[in-house]
């Protein structure tokens, strides 16, 4: 999952931002914070939540592991714990696999319209 481009020279995000990007409910991000110490957003006085670039990574690869493969909170927890670097590569790798299969899907309509 990439940022949106307008987006990407921020500083802070809100959770309805980042709840947005990933498709998920406000209410998924706060039980992810509850169940994974790793997703650490910043509070303000008022308790507003503001995420980082590196919060949203870790909310990425939390994203990865329960929505897209499917584990239950337990497993993925235990997942980055036992092995969070082979975990991050494992996201990358879908990411950059998922761009990959859109951009040919693009060029296979760009032809279909040719002939």
């Amino acid at each position: 999952m990439t940022l949106n481009t307008d987006k990407d020279l921020k500083l802070y995000y809100s959770i309805g931002e980042v709840a947005e990007m990933f498709g998920v409910k406000e209410t998924l991000l706060r039980f992810w914070e509850k169940e994974f110490p790793q997703i650490a957003p910043k509070k303000t006085g008022r308790n507003i939540r503001r995420y980082t670039k590196e919060d949203i990574e870790q909310v990425r690869l939390v994203y990865n592991l329960v929505k897209v493969r499917g584990l239950k909170i337990a497993a993925a927890r235990e997942a980055l714990k036992k092995n969070k670097e082979g975990t991050v590569q494992t996201v990358e790798v879908v990411d950059r696999l998922r761009a990959v299969r859109a951009e040919l899907q693009e060029l296979r309509r760009a032809l279909g319209e040719l002939e």
